[in-house]
């Protein structure tokens, strides 16, 4: 059953970005923050977690994982760390994604020889 959650979910975040896209004429890096943002925001209210728990993957493989993990990373960092805690648990938390999509997109960059 939890597959068919992960489903649905997951195509439901897939769904509202491309509505959004479609309706607001939006161009994909838009919708992309738009989703980040909303990800953030649900998190900070505590939304996302439970989210995460009752359709795992479908929940957590979405770009708005990433704002979960901005929020969470801040949040929990803020509390053991104070203020700082604040930047240094959005880079803790998120450097492996960031790093990995950094080193794979210059690979992509040579490997296919763009012109522009």
């Amino acid at each position: 059953m939890i597959f068919l959650w992960a489903f649905v979910i997951g195509g439901a975040i897939c769904a509202i970005g491309q509505i959004v896209m479609d309706t607001f004429k939006l161009n994909p890096g838009q919708v992309m923050v738009g989703l980040v943002v909303a990800g953030a925001i649900l998190d900070g209210l505590g939304l996302y977690d439970p989210l995460i728990k009752f359709a795992g993957a479908g929940a957590s493989v979405p770009i708005t994982s990433f704002g979960n993990a901005l929020v969470h990373g801040a949040l929990a960092e803020a509390h053991a760390h104070g203020l700082i805690g604040i930047v240094t648990g959005i880079f803790e938390v998120t450097s492996a994604g960031i790093s990995s999509a950094i080193v794979f997109a210059f690979l992509a960059g040579i490997l296919a020889r763009p012109r522009g």
